[in-house]
């Protein structure tokens, strides 16, 4: 068959003959039976598909994931069998709150999303560049998120809603410590790492199992940006972090991370002093030392922007054997939302475009839907005696004793949630950190009501004397005040502060 690749078609291969004057009567009246503009005013009106709810912003590459250390005693994951075995994956980083349109340089996590093209089907690495999050629980996540984005009313950003849902959730105090500081402005994607954040499970081939967190370590060095550089580049280049990684890769510059894991046996868990499935905590690594098993390196830009990188599709629920979840809440919870709001943004075949289709085999009941691309003979149904697809057992994952009440258990606040937010600040921040740190959240915290500057000063009181006492004195505060408020339990603190 004639390929002539210079001559325009329609969608349908169909030449077209002028795509600068539509077909008209000749005095205005344009013709209905133009199917060239009809198609060509058709699929502009729908060339924007639903903007992600978080993470819209991003960037994606693609890359390499080799293996350097043997990790198979720990997991039975076919891509971590052999040292030296290597992996493509597509990485898509992000930002979290702001819109398609927002700047890259904005005060928020980012998200650090790694998709494994393994022999046994995708593995998603869906995780952020800090290793803890602001809730544990995921029923609390559509409301934590409505406070980052714009004021129903006004359409603006609104300090109230943010810091009084902080206040009120004071788990969330480890994760905004850690996004005030300037680690919540990375310079670039490339100079920033990445986690898990969430704990899994790996499991061997004799069904033992470990609980396990991944990091990302930067081989380019952490850089983060001040405020007011921060403030810069949004109005100068705001998509600078896009440019660099882009240009990068594009001049062969090629960025990379080490990666490692923290084990932790399960008859530890138990004992550990902080709930080792609890996203707002972190393992320390005094306790569990990072282990370096692989190396991730990105070597190759996505051709179309849209197609790839606007279309990539995640789900930390995309797990191979080898790898499961754990009984983190809010893990639980984004096994189901993630690949729910793909199928409402991209439809019900979202793991068919290309950029989301494994490399491995398919073989699948499922059928039909919009932009269905594959076709699956006969039969369609299981169980079946017409030869077709069968389980294997020899994939199941090991036995877990799991018991309890089924029941709405509330987290009961207690001083541990404050204990590595002060270990952050205390032990861990220079004294420039500190400083940028306070300078940050008083610049933020100094748009909200006073009542929620008082009960969220408390909070950082709490986790750190200090903490709380710059804040306070940087809001203007009465520190006395604050003290009262950070001696009252939570639920007085609260009424006190209505």
């Amino acid at each position: 068959m004639e390929q002539n690749k210079k001559r325009m078609t329609t969608g349908t291969g169909i030449p077209v003959d002028s795509d600068q004057a539509s077909r008209t009567t000749g005095n205005g009246y344009t013709l209905l039976s133009d199917t060239h503009l009809v198609e060509k005013l058709a699929h502009f009106d729908r060339e924007r598909i639903p903007e992600r709810v978080v993470h819209a912003k991003g960037a994606g590459a693609y890359g390499v994931f080799e293996v350097t250390e043997d990790v198979t005693k720990y997991t039975c994951a076919d891509f971590l069998n052999q040292t030296g075995k290597k992996t493509e994956v597509f990485v898509r980083f992000s930002t979290v709150g702001g819109g398609r349109g927002s700047a890259d340089s904005a005060r928020d996590p980012r998200g650090f999303a790694v998709k494994f093209y393994t022999q046994d089907g995708n593995y998603d690495m869906v995780g952020n560049n800090t290793p803890v999050f602001f809730i544990r629980d995921a029923i609390k996540f559509p409301d934590f998120i409505h406070t980052q984005k714009k004021n129903p009313i006004s359409n603006l950003d609104d300090p109230d809603a943010f810091w009084d849902f902080m206040s009120l959730t004071p788990e969330s105090v480890h994760q905004c410590t850690i996004l005030f500081t300037d680690r919540g402005t990375p310079a670039s994607y490339r100079n920033m790492h990445g986690y898990t954040s969430h704990t899994y499970m790996w499991y061997n081939q004799n069904g033992d199992y470990c609980w396990i967190k991944l990091h990302f370590r930067t081989n380019q060095g952490v850089k983060n940006l001040t405020r007011k550089e921060a403030t810069l580049l949004a109005g100068t280049d705001p998509d600078h972090a896009t440019r660099d990684l882009f240009e990068h890769i594009e001049k062969g510059d090629y960025p990379s991370w080490d990666v490692y894991v923290q084990i932790m046996k399960p008859e530890e868990a138990p004992k550990y002093r902080f709930d080792p499935f609890d996203v707002t905590k972190v393992w320390s690594q005094k306790d569990y030392p990072l282990i370096k098993f692989g190396k991730m390196t990105l070597n190759r830009n996505p051709e179309n922007y849209f197609s790839e990188t606007e279309q990539a599709a995640f789900s930390p629920g995309n797990l191979v054997p080898g790898i499961a979840v754990s009984p983190d809440k809010m893990l639980q919870g984004r096994t189901f939302s993630y690949p729910d709001t793909h199928r409402h943004r991209l439809g019900a075949n979202f793991d068919m475009i290309p950029v989301n289709a494994p490399k491995s085999h398919i073989n699948t009941y499922q059928r039909d839907s919009y932009m269905n691309m594959k076709t699956y003979g006969a039969p369609n149904y299981y169980p079946n005696t017409f030869d077709g697809a069968q389980p294997d057992k020899k994939y199941a994952l090991p036995p877990v004793d799991v018991y309890g009440m089924a029941a709405r258990h509330e987290y009961v606040l207690s001083d541990v949630d404050y204990v590595q937010a002060g270990d952050l600040y205390g032990k861990v921040l220079s004294e420039q950190d500190k400083t940028n740190l306070v300078d940050n959240i008083v610049t933020h915290l100094g748009g909200a009501q006073k009542r929620l500057q008082l009960r969220q000063s408390a909070v950082f009181y709490k986790a750190h004397p200090e903490y709380g006492t710059r804040v306070a004195e940087g809001l203007g505060l009465d520190i006395e005040d604050v003290k009262r408020l950070a001696a009252m339990s939570q639920e007085d603190r609260v009424k006190a502060t209505l």
